[in-house]
């Protein structure tokens, strides 16, 4: 029933080259644009296209075909870099997260529910775990785990099989004082817990944003990041507000301080196609990493 009344046809790649030509794309080399759509799929790139396109459905004067090509570049390449610090949060936290917990409530302290904070659904918390031990029985320390030690994971080995957005639960779930203690400890005492618990819900969402190849250029990004008071600039949904808790966090946790060089040489080499207002850079944005 649903293929019958599905009225969309796939379409040759002739056809979407005719497409973006109707649509107002200059299309410099029609052969070289072949091989990209035979490379990239079209729909991919036309979500590069809406960049430049007007509310009539046509592009702006001067959007080319490579123009777009370049700005999809970038964007790749610029998740590239975010990838490469987002996992120096990523393991950072888990081992300030694990080391605190296991210390206070013991190895296998994770198993009981009075670990965390009444918000915290420990049915469906041990369900994951459970389903984690399943899905990677092929991996070299959960077999030992299992079969050594009857199953018995001690916090900081699950740890290792937790993706980020868990691992932002986990620390969401934990009594308040334990989250004010590890935010001081971690942070210098320089950012409340709530704003620790905030960026790392966004960091994880900005990790599968990224993991999944999704556009960063023109996009708003969820959830937005508990702002901080003392700012001269607008905290909130552009890129440059999560990269701002990027740079604030691995400053804390790993005395990483190299993000700014990389954007600045990025954005060096692709200044024709990535405009800074709409990545949500303000001007002076070098000074305010630093």
């Amino acid at each position: 029933m649903r293929a019958a009344q599905f009225a969309k046809e796939p379409a040759t790649i002739d056809a979407q080259l005719a497409k973006l030509e109707f649509r107002g794309c200059i299309i410099e080399d029609k052969t070289y644009a072949k091989f990209i759509l035979e490379k990239i799929n079209y729909y991919r790139l036309a979500n590069y296209f809406a960049v430049y396109q007007q509310n009539n459905k046509r592009y702006r004067g001067g959007t080319s075909f490579n123009k777009v090509l370049k700005l999809y570049e970038f964007d790749r390449k610029l998740r590239g870099h975010l990838l490469i610090f987002l996992e120096e949060i990523e393991i950072s936290m888990r081992a300030a997260i694990s080391n605190f917990h296991a210390l206070k409530y013991g190895a296998l302290g994770y198993l009981s529910d009075s670990a965390f904070n009444h918000h915290h659904n420990h049915h469906h918390f041990m369900s994951r775990i459970d389903r984690l031990k399943e899905k990677n029985t092929d991996i070299n320390f959960v077999s030992h785990y299992n079969s050594k030690h009857m199953g018995a994971f001690p916090l900081w080995v699950i740890m290792e099989l937790f993706s980020f957005g868990m691992l932002a639960h986990f620390f969401k779930s934990l009594h308040r004082q334990d989250k004010k203690e590890i935010a001081e400890r971690h942070f210098s005492g320089l950012f409340p817990a709530g704003h620790i618990e905030s960026w790392l819900e966004s960091m994880a969402a900005l990790r599968n944003h990224c993991a999944h190849y999704a556009r960063l250029y023109s996009s708003r990004l969820e959830p937005v990041p508990k702002p901080l008071d003392d700012l001269s600039f607008k905290m909130g949904g552009d890129l440059f507000s999560f990269i701002y808790v990027i740079k604030l966090m691995n400053k804390h946790l790993s005395g990483s301080e190299k993000i700014e060089a990389h954007l600045a040489a990025l954005l060096e080499e692709y200044a024709e196609v990535a405009e800074l207002a709409v990545l949500g850079f303000p001007e002076n944005w070098e000074e305010f990493l630093e």
